[in-house]
């Protein structure tokens, strides 16, 4: 028997409203809402991830036990088969789950929404990165029982995570039983309500090898037909009375650890189990290596010691708050939950992996755990900024699936790569091609992501090799994909914007936008790197072709409205009957034909609004102002991805109250579940949108042109706003006033530079002190635009 001789750990208490403000808190038992509550109370380190289920497993409503990019593979089916249908879908499975941990109480198991709960707390701490649960319990029959848990998942160690579980009686003697499983093919129950719910395949894992080691055990699994090997083992610590005893057992599906004997009052067993995990493809190491590799990977967390992987989480989220942190003055709740949204964006990836960063992470099943467009034109942007390593992992996973990229373009008789609308493995999983072949904008959405990169690193290494293969394969796209009419414009006709209601449209100024800057920074990259890009076939009539082509891209302008067309012939379309819309019909998805939305003057989620975030120097700040109002009247934000780019430019046409409102439902997206999907795991690229809401919109922060530059105001409620990013190696600090603005380098040396612009001013910052500059004052931008008839965000500016 292993003994451990840690500290106890202290249970949750209330402190100041700072500490408040790093933790989330949830008491009471929270039966109808325990599928959200375990999304928000989800640990991973962008590899293994565990959803906040209960220890016991029970009253649960998702378990999920994740290791990045496992999945399995299921065909798909069509009313009617078409050419270059994708012919199967991949869907995210959960690996063996070794966060089990049950608790019989003289026979009787524990289970929250039974018995008397006296007390019940559970408190993910932001500072230190585990999860904190206390319960205080009197059984059916009358035996009260005090638990204490703290889980994590390591940051600086890839397979590994822990929970250290403590049962105690407080009245009288009980029999204990506590069972430590590993459990695979743990049932997942299927939501069938929503067709954004994923699909849940049964049993998906087939036994390779199970064995137990005294207290400790190991699984090896294999998936059917995606053809990939997963190993989970369990080591535990037993810090326990002579009374009681251990013994472990093994079937083809499960470990458990059995811990059984009589306490009295004042003693108690403390279970510590460490895991860890590895995937990989079939024919990578076999099962018994796999095993081996696990086993010794579980092995040595415990002999370091639960303590040690505590101090050394600890000191991982010190090194990343240093960068990732924001204050916001004024609005404590706010404050809070944008601390909740970077400590999420912190553990969804990876620097030293070869995977990237699905829409949901890995905090749920959602959308079959799909890697899509969120990852590169929401949280990348952001990773770059903060953990410039994690995005570009991120985008050397998609480089590594650029065959399967080639392979589909040739498939759909177009030119260069053709990335996936929807993907876990590479290949294209959307079913619905209106919405997902034909969003083509994907492809410059991973080109924008190369440049923002570049842009913000001058990683120049990373450009010449995985950057320049990706912006070259994505330029001929676009440059086969378009045509010249006869007036001499180039069009991009049959595509479907980040809108999805409207579908199948010419010239979306979006994606034409977005193709432009891909089609020019593919030239950019190919002439700095002359060498590299002649390996690919790159010469200097194709470099051409492209800036040619970014010169004559069509933009779609209604010269009556003075707006820019979301796609040619929009403003012309019938608009949407707000009138006879009821707040029961939201969202309209649900409830409307797509034939009926793709007709109308209605969209889903930013689209022409998110074209002016992200390439801002295509318009003037008159049109910027017209477009905003136009698509703001417009926007029903169907989609949680919209109220962030909506903020972004509501700040910077001068709508301060509007901007705040949107930040504050992008930031509050989960926490408050605004959207009745939290149960399937946290919506991302929501979260990382809020940071954008308050560095873009608020900082007035623009990088599009390669150069850093920043036009700030702040709105009334916020009494401070300090960031930080990085830029060229250097950590910059902003912090916004009401009166001032200040810019420094608190890391660097004296003599270290970095050049922005402050509203227009060209500024030199070193490090060697400050520079602080006055508060911009910003136009009166008139009346607050309407949005749709009780679509307007629920307004938090005034409180």
């Amino acid at each position: 028997m292993h003994t451990s001789s840690a500290t106890d750990q202290p249970p949750p208490t209330a402190g100041t409203v700072d500490d408040e403000t790093w933790q989330i808190r949830r008491s009471g038992a929270d039966l109808d809402r325990l599928g959200e509550t375990e999304s928000i109370f989800a640990l991973s380190n962008g590899w293994v991830g565990w959803r906040g289920v209960l220890d016991e497993g029970a009253p649960g409503e998702m378990p999920g036990s994740y290791v990045n990019g496992l999945h399995e593979r299921r065909e798909q089916t069509y009313p009617e088969e078409g050419y270059a249908f994708p012919q199967a879908n991949d869907t995210v499975i959960s690996a063996p789950n070794a966060a089990l941990i049950r608790l019989w109480v003289d026979d009787e198991l524990l289970d929250i929404s039974t018995g008397t709960l006296h007390r019940h707390e559970r408190v993910l701490d932001l500072r230190t990165g585990v999860l904190r649960r206390e319960t205080e319990w009197t059984s059916p029959a009358g035996r009260r029982v005090l638990i204490r848990s703290t889980r994590l998942v390591s940051l600086p160690r890839r397979p590994v995570a822990a929970v250290r579980y403590e049962v105690e009686p407080l009245d009288a003697p009980v029999e204990l039983r506590v069972c430590s499983d590993l459990l695979a093919n743990e049932r997942v129950p299927e939501r069938s309500d929503d067709p954004r719910a994923a699909s849940v395949p049964t049993d998906p894992l087939t036994a390779e090898a199970h064995h137990t080691n005294g207290l400790d055990g190991v699984l090896v699994h294999r998936t059917g037909r995606s053809e990939q090997r997963v190993a989970v083992a369990v080591s535990h610590l037993l810090d326990a009375p002579d009374t009681v005893t251990a013994t472990c057992d093994d079937i083809p599906d499960r470990v458990r650890l059995t811990v059984a004997g009589r306490l009295h009052p004042g003693e108690r067993v403390r279970l510590t189990k460490f895991a860890a995990y590895e995937c990989g493809p079939v024919d990578g190491p076999p099962a018994d290596e796999l095993a081996d590799l696990v086993v010794a990977e579980a092995d040595a967390a415990r002999a370091d010691g639960f303590d040690a992987l505590l101090t050394d989480q600890r000191a991982s989220l010190d090194a990343a708050w240093q960068v990732a942190d924001v204050l916001l003055d004024g609005d404590a709740e706010l404050q809070q939950a944008i601390r909740f949204a970077m400590f999420h964006l912190i553990q969804a990836g990876r620097p030293d992996g070869d995977r990237t960063i699905s829409a949901k992470g890995l905090t749920g099943n959602g959308y079959d755990g799909h890697v899509m467009w969120d990852t590169e034109t929401y949280v990348l942007p952001v990773l770059t900024y903060l953990a410039p390593a994690v995005a570009r992992s991120a985008l050397a996973w998609r480089h590594s699936h650029l065959p399967e990229a080639r392979e589909r373009a040739a498939e759909l008789r177009l030119t260069g790569a053709t990335f996936p609308w929807r993907t876990i493995g590479g290949r294209e999983c959307s079913g619905y091609w209106p919405a997902g072949t034909a969003a083509l904008h994907v492809n410059a959405d991973i080109a924008d992501a190369v440049l923002r990169y570049v842009a913000a690193t001058d990683d120049q290494r990373f450009l010449a090799e995985a950057g320049l293969d990706l912006l070259v394969e994505t330029a001929r796209l676009w440059h086969g994909y378009g045509h010249w009419s006869g007036t001499g414009a180039f069009h991009l006709p049959g595509v479907t914007g980040p809108d999805e209601y409207s579908a199948l449209v010419d010239d979306n100024v979006f994606t034409n936008l977005m193709a432009r800057r891909n089609l020019r920074g593919a030239a950019d990259a190919a002439e700095r790197h002359s060498d590299a890009a002649g390996r690919l076939g790159v010469d200097p009539a194709e470099i051409a072709g492209w800036r040619a082509a970014a010169d004559a891209v069509f933009i779609p302008y209604d010269s009556e409205r003075e707006v820019h067309e979301q796609a040619a012939g929009f403003t012309r379309q019938p608009e949407w009957n707000f009138a006879d819309t009821d707040e029961d019909d939201y969202p309209l998805l649900l409830n409307f034909p797509y034939l009926e939305l793709y007709r109308k003057q209605v969209v889903k989620q930013a689209d022409l609004v998110l074209a002016m975030q992200h390439c801002p120097g295509e318009f003037t700040a008159e049109e910027k102002a017209r477009n905003f109002a136009y698509y703001e009247a417009r926007t029903v934000r169907d989609s949680s991805l919209s109220a962030a780019p909506q903020a972004v430019l509501a700040a910077e046409v001068g709508h301060l109250d509007l901007a705040y409102d949107l930040f504050a439902e992008s930031v509050t997206q989960d926490l408050a579940d605004l959207g009745d999907k939290t149960a399937d795991g946290l919506h991302l690229a929501s979260l990382a949108g809020a940071w954008l809401a308050l560095v873009q919109g608020f900082g007035g922060m623009r990088d599009d042109r390669g150069v850093l530059s920043f036009d700030p105001r702040l709105p009334s409620r916020i009494d401070r706003l300090a960031f930080s990013l990085r830029w060229r190696g250097h950590r910059l600090r902003v912090t916004l006033t009401p009166a001032e603005v200040r810019y420094e380098l608190p890391d660097a040396a004296s003599d270290a530079t970095v050049e922005l612009w402050h509203h227009g001013e060209h500024l030199r910052v070193t490090g060697a002190e400050p520079v602080t500059r006055p508060m911009p004052p910003v136009p009166d931008p008139g009346p607050e635009p309407p949005s749709p008839p009780g679509r307007r965000p629920d307004r938090r500016s005034a409180a």
